[in-house]
């Protein structure tokens, strides 16, 4: 069946109001949008902000009276707020679909280097030749769909990842540390601040066909100090600067380091971080973003 929808452009410190008196109104869901494209790259830890221009929509029933809920809408807006105009609000019609199938139509498999494929678990794969990991996506960041991941998946392709050990700091849904096994490593040691992220992690290993004693998942606080070949962390720029000491201690001697993650702009404070333990190689920049590699001295 249809539903209906309510959509509004509000203003940030509007949103928890609004979000009380669309539910009141009978909304089944309500949801926050960005209204013009105002990326939020790097928010302080335990804050979830919003963008300065926002849309909230509240999805009801078909069967609602949407004059009468817009009705409620303004006169309790007006009893709040005396001296603000009520903002824009326009409903829409939201005919129903298989959402779920709607979404699986936009994810396609996407090919990473010369041999590594990334493809969802419904679709067939275009190379059966070449390096294939399956992956759905799920809670965990990371379907090869952003560009940092898609700079650290170019970055194992084109190294050489046979027989070895690998640690993917920030694994999310561990399409790193999963993709450098396909592409021979030995051992993977995964981390993650997220338990949702470690189950993903072993989800995604398990659903490649892979051997779970290749791939180990850790808390921070639990992961053993061991020394990789290979170290790939595709987080932030502020944990990569605040985890430079941990990360540079888990690398080997003539080990290979790759740091994404990061804007354009944030390079240098992460070469500040990094040089003294690393020889660094120039950042490849993809969108606006960028992956920053090196060689343990």
């Amino acid at each position: 069946m249809p539903w209906l929808q309510a959509k509004i452009e509000i203003k940030p410190d509007l949103a928890e109001q609004f979000e009380d008196l669309l539910l009141e109104a009978g909304a089944l869901s309500v949801t926050y949008q960005d209204s013009q494209d105002q990326p939020i790259y790097e928010p302080e830890l335990g804050t979830t902000p919003l963008w300065s221009n926002t849309s909230i929509t509240g999805l009801f029933d078909a069967e609602t009276d949407m004059q009468s809920m817009q009705d409620f809408l303004l006169l309790s807006f007006t009893q709040l707020n005396s001296q603000e105009r009520f903002p824009t609000l326009s409903i829409e019609i939201l005919e129903d679909k298989d959402w779920e199938r709607e979404w699986m139509k936009s994810y396609k498999p996407m090919q990473f280097g010369k041999r590594l494929w990334v493809c969802p678990s419904w679709c067939d794969t275009p190379d059966p030749s070449a390096v294939n990991l399956m992956l759905d996506p799920g809670l965990a960041f990371g379907t090869g769909t952003h560009p940092t991941t898609e700079l650290c998946l170019r970055w194992l392709d084109s190294i050489d990842c046979a027989q070895k050990s690998v640690t993917d700091y920030g694994c999310g849904s561990g399409i790193l540390g999963v993709a450098s096994l396909l592409l021979g490593a030995k051992t993977v040691l995964a981390v993650d601040i997220d338990q949702q992220a470690l189950t993903a992690t072993m989800t995604n290993l398990e659903r490649n066909k892979l051997h779970t004693d290749r791939l180990q998942v850790y808390l921070p606080e639990d992961a053993p100090a061991l020394k990789t070949e290979i170290l790939v962390a595709n987080i932030l720029s502020g944990p990569l600067v605040e985890l430079a000491p941990t990360l540079s201690a888990r690398v080997v001697k003539g080990g290979k380091l790759a740091l994404s993650g990061l804007l354009a702009s944030q390079e240098a404070e992460i070469i500040a971080a990094y040089a003294n333990e690393f020889e660094l190689e120039p950042a490849v920049e993809l969108d606006g973003w960028i992956r920053v590699t090196g060689i343990k001295k």
